[in-house]
């Protein structure tokens, strides 16, 4: 499967699954673009990001975190 910056549902249950203890919260916008540009099948242009996108896929994670 890919994904690109606007998966960011998909993103953050590989975020989740890769980094089980970390609160989202707490993650740098610089780290969350380098772990999600790491992802196995993203398939984003890292040039593309913005902050709001960033932000969509911290908050998308960060239900998710809650929710486990």
């Amino acid at each position: 499967m890919t994904v690109g910056w606007r998966d960011a549902e998909d993103i953050a249950i590989a975020l989740l699954e890769r980094h089980p203890d970390v609160d989202p919260l707490t993650v740098r916008f610089t780290d969350l673009h380098r772990w999600v540009t790491e992802l196995p099948g993203f398939a984003g242009d890292p040039k593309a990001s913005s902050e709001k996108l960033l932000e969509a896929i911290q908050m998308a994670w960060h239900e998710e975190y809650q929710s486990r």
